[in-house]
Formats: C-alpha cells, sequence, structure tokens
C-alpha cells in the first residue's frame, strides 16, 4: 500500500499523547510515517485545542478528554485511538457527527486486572498490609488472628464483562465460590451464578469486585444503601471506575470496622500525570490498599493494546477498515490494488446512496466495488473506483446532501 497512498505519508500528523506503548510509534514509523509525536502526559482541553489543529490521528489513554470544543478544532482528524479499555473520555456523539472514526481496546489488559485482583484480595484478606507496615516499624508481627484463605470463600463480581469473565475463571481456580451481578443476562462460566440484585450479591459476598463501564446508570453504584448491604468484615476491590463508588461512604464503613479493607485504583478525580498531588479521603486508612490507576499497567498489558489499537488505527489510515470502530460503522475490506478507493461518511438518511451512484453514473465513473454499513446516526459508504481518480469525482461526492467527510485512501 505504501506505493499507492494519495497523500503524502510526510504529511500525515500522528499525535500520542500519555506515554503509550512504543509499539504504536514503531508501527507507523516502519510504515513511512515520519511525523509521529509522542508525548508522556496529558494536555488539558485548551492546549489539546491548539496541538490537534493539524493532528490527522491521535492516540490518548484514560486521562486525556477528548471534546466537542477539542474535535471542533481538530479540522483534519480522522481517527481516534483509545489505548484503554473505556472510551468514556471522548465525547462519541460529538466524534461521529464529525465523522471521526473511535477505536479501543477491550480485550487487551483483562488479564492484567483480574490477576491484580486476586493479588490485592489475598493481601486484603490475609492482613498484609498492617504486617508489611509493622516490620518496617520494627515489629514482629506474626500471628494468624483475621488472617484468612481464600479458598471457601465468595468473591462478588459487578460486572462480568471481559475482565468479570476473566476473575471468575481465577477465582474459581483459587477454590472460591463465584456469585455475579450484570444488568445484562450472561452466561456463567463454570460454576458462577448470577444474583438477582446487587443487594443479594454484597450480602452473600466476602470479596466484591466492580467491573462496570462509566455511565450515568453506574455513578455511585456503591453507596451508602448497598454498603449497608455488605457482609461484615468483607473487602470491596474498585478496579472499574472512580465515580462508581462513593467515597465518603466507604470511609464511615472501613472507618466503623464494618467492611475489614479495601483495594481502591481508579478515583473520582485523578491526578493529570505522574508526581502530580494526589488526594483521597482513604489515605491514611491502614485497611485500604490505594494504587494510581494501574489495573492494566503492566508490560504485556501496554504492549498487547498498542499493537490492537495501533494497528486498528493503521488500518483504518491506509484501507478504510473500520472493524471494532464505536463512531463509524463497522466494514471490514481488503485493498483493492487495481481501484482507486474513496471513503465517504454521511448522515444516516435516505437517498444518499442513491445519489452517490447517479453522480458516478452520470459522469462515467464506474464503480469496481461499493460496501455500505450504518448506524442509528451516520452511513459509511467505501468506493473503490476502476478509471484514475479525478479531483472532480471527489468535489461530486462532497456534494452529495448528509455529507460528513470524504477522503482519498488511494
Amino acid at each position: 500500500m505504501k506505493e499507492q497512498t494519495s497523500y503524502p505519508k510526510e504529511k500525515i500528523n500522528i499525535l500520542f499523547l500519555e506515554n503509550i506503548s512504543d509499539k504504536a510509534v514503531e508501527r507507523f514509523k516502519s510504515a513511512g510515517y515520519t511525523n509521529v509525536k509522542k508525548l508522556t502526559g496529558a494536555l488539558n482541553e485548551e492546549e489539546l485545542a491548539k496541538a490537534i489543529k493539524d493532528v490527522h490521528l491521535i492516540g490518548i489513554r484514560s486521562k486525556t478528554k477528548i471534546t466537542a470544543k477539542v474535535l471542533k478544532a481538530a479540522t483534519k482528524l480522522q481517527a481516534i485511538g483509545c489505548f484503554c479499555i473505556g472510551t468514556n473520555q471522548v465525547d462519541l456523539d460529538a466524534a461521529k457527527n464529525a465523522g471521526v472514526a473511535v477505536f479501543n481496546a477491550p480485550y487487551s489488559n483483562t488479564r492484567s486486572v483480574a490477576e491484580l485482583v486476586i493479588a490485592t484480595s489475598i493481601l486484603l484478606i490475609r492482613k498484609i498490609l498492617d504486617k508489611n507496615k509493622a516490620a518496617h516499624d520494627g515489629i514482629w508481627l506474626k500471628d494468624s488472628k483475621e488472617s484468612y484463605e481464600l479458598r471457601g470463600k465468595t468473591m462478588g463480581i459487578i460486572g462480568y464483562g471481559n475482565i468479570g469473565t476473566q476473575l471468575s475463571i481465577l477465582s474459581e481456580a483459587l477454590g472460591m465460590r463465584v456469585l455475579f451481578y450484570d444488568v445484562a443476562t450472561k452466561l456463567p462460566l463454570g460454576n458462577a451464578a448470577s444474583t438477582k440484585s446487587m443487594k443479594e450479591l454484597v450480602s452473600k459476598s466476602d470479596i466484591i469486585s466492580l467491573h462496570v463501564p462509566e455511565t450515568p446508570d453506574t455513578k455511585e453504584i456503591v453507596n451508602e444503601k448497598l454498603l449497608k448491604s455488605f457482609k461484615d468484615g468483607s473487602i470491596l476491590i474498585n478496579y472499574a471506575r472512580g465515580h462508581c463508588v462513593d467515597i465518603e461512604a466507604l470511609v464511615k464503613h472501613l472507618q466503623s470496622g464494618h467492611l475489614s479493607g479495601a483495594a481502591i485504583d481508579v478515583f473520582p478525580v485523578e491526578p493529570k500525570k505522574i508526581g502530580d498531588a494526589f488526594e483521597t479521603p482513604l489515605r491514611g486508612l491502614s485497611n485500604v490498599l490505594l494504587t494510581p490507576h494501574i489495573g492494566g499497567s503492566t508490560e504485556e498489558a501496554q504492549a498487547n493494546i498498542g499493537d490492537d489499537v495501533s494497528k486498528k488505527l493503521f488500518d483504518y489510515l491506509e484501507n478504510g477498515v473500520t472493524n471494532q470502530c464505536i463512531t463509524v460503522p463497522s466494514i471490514v475490506l481488503q485493498a483493492h490494488p487495481n481501484a482507486h478507493r474513496i471513503l465517504h461518511i454521511h448522515e444516516n438518511k435516505p437517498g444518499v446512496l442513491s445519489e452517490i451512484n447517479t453522480l458516478l453514473s452520470k459522469n462515467k465513473i464506474n464503480v469496481l466495488g461499493q460496501y455500505l454499513s450504518t448506524n442509528d446516526t451516520i452511513g459509511y459508504v467505501v468506493l473503490d473506483l476502476d478509471k484514475k481518480l479525478s479531483g472532480k469525482a471527489v468535489e461530486l461526492l462532497k456534494d452529495v446532501k448528509g455529507t460528513i467527510k470524504v477522503r482519498t485512501v488511494y
């Protein structure tokens, strides 16, 4: 495809923020893209609006917020790569309306998160935090009081998706009973059993682990009311999203001894970059394990995410492929070496495809291949033409009523 790409690769600007894996940088540079910039931290809205002006592809993690204001400034932007599981940091409606493809990595760090939940479960249920601190203070705290095995205990999983199911398998392998709750009907793995409500789950579980997305419905789902139903001496683990837990209510139940411990990796407000000050009411509680949003931060997970998302961005840029895209309808394509390819993103309304075909036919532009997919808002058409592409063909497509974006691939 190197010889066929119409837009000069040296004019494509790619920006990666938040210290994204070098695998992503290497993929584009090895393919001849020279303007690839990588920054270690996030940018605020004003900084990003300036930085993104001439950017064609951008890669972010969870700290960078791509708002409608940022997208309005991104006049050349073709795609956004979220190098993480979630996409809540992007205004998806604004991206969709602008015809900007958004990709993420829904599976690449599931093992890393699930393993860390198991590790923190063991640390908390064995009271390792107390013993570790005592040893560092020069105190030999060798006892078994309130120190337990995971075997025979119940793991309660709220959100039985990619990570939840992985955790379910690992928990059972350690001899635990597994209960789960999900708003959607899910097929249990192994001997896991679903519960009818979160209240039922927390009342029967020794360890409760959250694995839900950030939505209005999941805001403070663990609140004072639900915490009252937690089993005495139970443990809460949150490696999902910071807004899912009412922190003040959690502090109250930890201090009273109702909950024996908690492991919290995500917070309602998080620092922008490494070294920034961090504040939370949970600081100083000896039965709380605090980590800085590192659930998926392993070398393996970041390499997998870097490889996965950069490939999706690369395939979209070079070939128009939108497989697993969040905003643009999904189309899986092969290269057509004897054709010229144009991508047309438009409002999903009747008559657009008919108008496209009529205009091409009237101007004697034969179509070798045509691919269409739609969602509730937009339509995506890929056209492979059998003759040398002229500026006239592109201009014709730009004038189609409802057109959002037109791009020549090769």
